[in-house]
Order: C-alpha cells, then structure tokens, then sequence
C-alpha cells in the first residue's frame, strides 16, 4: 500500500504540471472505487488548481471553492501522460490540465476521488488525522507523550493513523532500526530519551525513502512511470535471516498486527 513517502513523491511530481492550471475536462470511466465518484468531480471544468497538498496519504487539489480529495488505495497510482494518451483496463479517471493528464491507475479499486466543499481537515476521512510526521508537530517530547500509558507494541503503534500518519510497515520497521528500539516492546515503555531517538529515525527514514522515490513492491510508480527503489536500501525489511548491516547477525521476521515485522535482535533492544 501507498504510504506517506509514495504520496508525497506523487505530490511532488504532479504539482509541477497542475499547480496554478485550468482543468480543462474531466474523465470518470469507472465510478466505482472505495467510495463512489461523486457527480460534482465531473463538473471540475474550468477551476483553477491553487494549490497541491497533502494530509497523511490524501493529496488535496485546491480548486478555490472545493477540494478534490485523491486517494492511491492498496495499488493506485497518479500518472502523468500526455494528452490524447489510451487508457489502459484499470485506468479509472482522468484529470485534464492542458497537454497533461493526470491519470489515476488503480486496479483493485481501493483508491478515492472524491470531492469536498469543506475545509479538508473536516472532511471525515480527515479529521481524525493523527500528528504529521515531517512537520514540528513530531519530536521526542510530543512521540513520549502520545505513548504515555499505551500498552500496544511500538510498532503497531507507529502505524496507527489516529496517532501518526503515514508511517506504514516498511518504514515502522526501518525506523525502529535506526533507532535501536525493539519492536515488541509497549509504546508506553518508551523513555524520553528513547522517543527522542525514534522520531529522529521516523524523520529520517521517510526523508530518506522520499529521495529515493518510495518504495514499489508491487504496483506503485511515481508520476513520471519511475519505480521508486527504498526496498533494496532497507536495513532490515524484508531481509529475515540475512546478515544485519550493522552488526552481522541474522535478521528476524515475527508478525504483528497480521503484519511482518523485521528486527535485528542485537541491535534493537
């Protein structure tokens, strides 16, 4: 799945060729995604895009009087291809800005094209956001305070959106590495000292992961149809029973949360 990093390097590829264009016409051929398409999408014509942001793994196009809200899903992704461009089978919707268009490709239809006429961080897929991992709001004192009192693991704990956005399985586990914070151990467990360490690390794996144009195991391409290559610099996702980069020892696989986790047991502790 898309995470912070994919929609961020996404945001950043696109903003270049719709930010401050007119939308020429707009293209929905299968309405049916996770929520279906709303009529007023097919009306975009004619608006401005203000601005390109983005809020956990939404990215938000300001049109002045609205928001379109996109959503990549568990294997979309927002291509730009010039005009006149033939769709593929689960090319699902088209935003046209002059020579350009913003494709969106989702085959299992997980993703989202919605819009909004309220302020986005009231929508309700929104507004129960949890705190921005690259921004201020993030660093050791606020992570040791939201902890405080958890009794969940710290690495499901990083993954909860309600709490931290963005910080899906592979970055979780990488910044629980960089960190030297073991991933079984209770969020509420975490010293300041600790949480200071991590949110570090959280900071730097997703910087890291975005230069590196996030991570494709499957689906997932950048706006310019480049697939991003974090998953062959990670430390220790996905690498059960290699050597640790650090230390030599073997890398460990456990489940968490139905999800892998991947450790070094002498390194994080």
């Amino acid at each position: 799945m898309p995470e912070l990093p994919e929609v961020e390097v996404t945001r950043r590829g696109i903003e270049p060729h719709v930010l401050g264009r007119t939308i020429t016409s707009v293209t929905v051929r299968e309405p049916r995604l996770r929520w279906r398409v709303p009529a007023a999408v097919r009306a975009l014509a004619g608006r401005e895009v203000r601005a390109v942001k983005r809020r956990g793994k939404y990215l938000l196009l300001d049109c002045g009087d609205g928001h379109l809200i996109l959503h990549l899903g568990m294997s979309g992704s927002l291509r730009l291809v010039a005009s006149g461009t033939q769709p593929d089978k689960h090319d699902h919707f088209d935003l046209v800005v002059g020579e350009k268009v913003l494709r969106l490709r989702d085959p299992r239809r997980f993703g989202a094209v919605l819009w909004t006429v309220l302020p986005p961080e009231e929508h309700p897929l929104i507004r129960h956001l949890g705190v921005e991992p690259l921004s201020r709001a993030l660093d050791g004192r606020s992570l040791h305070a939201l902890t405080r009192a958890s009794r969940v693991r710290i690495k499901p704990f990083l993954m909860d959106s309600h709490r931290i956005v963005g910080v899906g399985n592979i970055y979780a586990s990488e910044s629980l590495f960089l960190a030297g914070v073991d991933p079984r151990k209770t969020a509420g467990s975490l010293s300041a000292e600790r949480s200071a360490l991590l949110s570090a690390a959280i900071k730097r794996t997703l910087r890291t992961a975005i230069r590196a144009g996030g991570s494709s195991l499957r689906d997932f391409v950048g706006s310019d149809g480049v697939y991003g290559c974090f998953q062959h610099r990670a430390w220790v996702y996905d690498r059960a029973g290699q050597a640790c980069r650090k230390c030599g020892g073997a890398i460990r696989r456990i489940v968490q949360g139905q999800r892998a986790t991947y450790y070094c047991p002498a390194c994080q502790r």
